[in-house]
């Protein structure tokens, strides 16, 4: 399994998201979602968060959490993954055009409107919640969310 970091930028009620339209063949082609991405070499997770965020927005991230790990299952085994998912709410630089797509500040409240996976919700939610450090299984049948998992608990 792939190891993947995933992170929302916030900025007061802001969050800055990734609209996914560039890549050919890509698992989120057309889906909203933080930034992140995979390990390289012996990274550890903060380390991929970091230079991730710096490729991706041309922002340097100056305060940031890890605030769970959610792992991610399909059935394509090379598109599972643990996704440690993080926060950010203090940076510096000035964003940049990104290679996987369109970068944008969306307000909080019209997150939902976006076109992202299923299961997103459920750890978004968790986020914005201040929920403690979690563990969040999502299990899918193509776009489809088929079982979700949370802290061991079976929650779909």
């Amino acid at each position: 399994m792939l190891n993947t970091t995933l992170c929302y930028i916030t900025r007061g009620d802001q969050v800055l998201m990734l609209h996914r339209i560039k890549k050919h063949n890509d698992i989120n082609h057309d889906k909203w979602i933080g930034i992140g991405g995979k390990f390289e070499g012996e990274e550890t997770p903060d380390e991929c968060l970091l230079r991730e965020a710096r490729e991706e927005t041309g922002l340097t991230l100056t305060r940031w959490q890890c605030r769970g790990v959610v792992t991610f299952l399909t059935e394509h085994p090379e598109d599972c993954q643990f996704m440690y998912l993080f926060t950010a709410d203090d940076f510096t630089g000035e964003l940049k055009d990104c290679d996987e797509g369109e970068l944008q500040w969306v307000s909080r409240e019209f997150l939902d409107q976006l076109p992202k996976w299923e299961g997103d919700k459920i750890f978004l939610d968790l986020l914005w919640q201040d929920a403690p450090f979690f563990l969040l299984k999502l299990r899918y049948h193509g776009d489809h969310l088929a079982e979700a998992v949370l802290n061991g608990q079976k929650i779909r």
